[in-house]
C-alpha cells in the first residue's frame, strides 16, 4: 500500500471538500465534523463526478410523524442521476451489498513543533523573546 501526500489539513476546513488526483484517480476528501473521509470521484452508475454532489445526513423514522436526523453530511448524492453513497464506507444507500464507490483511508500526520529562541551572549540591553509554534497537519491517502 502506497501513501500519498494530498493536502495540509488547513486546506480542507470543516464542512468542505477537496478533489485531488492520485495515481490517475480522482479522489474527493471531505472534512466531516473534523474527520477526513475520502472516496473515489466516480459514480458506478455512469461515471459521474460523485464528489461534486450534495452532502446530507440520514433521515430515519420509527413511525408516522416521527423523524430523526443523524450522520450530518456523511452521505453524498451524485449530481448526474442522484445515486447516494455513504462517505464512510462508499456503500450505496439503495444496494449496500453490491454497489459502492471506493473509499480510502485518510491518515493525518504531524504535530505542533516548537522552535526555541537561540541562545546569545547577554549584552547591556535585552529584548523579550517568544517561542514560535508551527502547527501544520498533513493528510495522506493510502492506495
Amino acid at each position: 500500500m502506497a501513501r500519498h501526500l494530498v493536502a495540509a489539513a488547513d486546506e480542507i476546513p470543516l464542512g468542505t471538500r477537496k478533489i485531488v488526483e492520485v495515481e490517475g484517480r480522482s479522489i474527493g476528501i471531505f472534512n466531516v465534523g473534523g474527520e477526513y473521509l475520502a472516496v473515489r470521484n466516480t459514480c458506478p452508475h455512469q461515471g459521474g463526478p460523485v464528489c461534486l454532489g450534495e452532502q446530507f445526513g440520514v433521515l430515519d423514522s420509527s413511525g408516522p410523524g416521527e423523524y430523526s436526523y443523524s450522520r450530518k453530511d456523511e452521505m453524498i448524492r451524485c449530481p448526474w442521476h442522484g445515486w447516494e453513497f455513504d462517505l464512510r464506507t462508499g456503500q450505496s444507500w439503495f444496494d449496500p451489498a453490491r454497489t459502492r464507490v471506493r473509499s480510502y483511508e485518510v491518515v493525518v500526520e504531524g504535530s505542533p513543533t516548537r522552535v526555541a529562541p537561540t541562545e546569545r551572549t547577554p549584552g547591556p540591553y535585552t529584548a523579550e523573546t517568544y517561542a514560535v509554534t508551527e502547527e501544520r497537519r498533513l493528510l495522506y491517502v493510502e492506495l
